[in-house]
């Protein structure tokens, strides 16, 4: 090989090697949650633009990502909620996982925290109580999405739909311990006290 051309290529090869170095990936950089001496809030993550949304958060409808209207409480359920057995049953479902502990089974305010000494000014809510009976659905919506008194928001735990499907269950759970024979259709109350009196003949044997 020419020495001129030996004598280029050595020389490309040292300027390159003389161009390669770590400062790229050892550069200056905060990781997240680290502190910062450049910000005068001394947090190196910056907060989001004000207003910003982030994609598939645009939540216009206050009646069922507030849980109220025309700035009062929903007295139902927000129009195209899908209100059936399958529904209860979600309600049932994540009730007894997040409720269940201080509310009870019943909704009266009994759960093993309540009984276990959770000292609080204000007792665990019982769903049976007159004020309780009387609130709007919209208010159940927004204590699980806020939290009330020394109850924490459940908003990163409880997406909307099965916050609706809680209040659901709540209302059942209202109407099932305060309900009277009146209530039932005479056809259904007939058919239930057949089935308690079959029950106590089976029990008799």
């Amino acid at each position: 090989m020419n020495k001129k051309i030996q004598s280029a290529l050595l020389g490309f090869g040292v300027l390159t090697l003389a161009g390669c170095n770590t400062d790229m990936w050892r550069q200056p950089k905060q990781d997240p949650l680290d502190s910062s001496e450049f910000y005068a809030d001394g947090a190196a993550n910056r907060p989001l633009v004000p207003g910003t949304i982030p994609r598939g958060y645009l939540r216009q409808d206050d009646a069922y990502f507030v849980g109220a209207k025309d700035g009062k409480w929903l007295t139902g359920l927000p129009a195209g909620l899908k209100v059936d057995r399958a529904f209860l049953e979600r309600g049932r479902e994540r009730y007894n996982i997040y409720c269940t502990p201080c509310h009870g089974q019943l909704g009266d305010g009994q759960g093993m925290i309540a009984r276990r000494g959770f000292q609080l000014k204000r007792p665990v809510g019982n769903y049976h109580t007159k004020r309780l009976l009387d609130m709007p659905d919209g208010h159940f919506y927004d204590v699980i999405t806020n939290g009330y008194g020394a109850m924490f928001s459940y908003a990163s735990r409880i997406e909307p739909q099965d916050r609706w499907a809680i209040v659901t269950y709540i209302r059942a759970l209202q109407i099932s311990q305060n309900a009277s024979p009146s209530d039932v259709k005479p056809e259904e109350l007939q058919s239930l006290s057949a089935q308690k009196d079959s029950h106590s003949r089976l029990a008799q044997k």
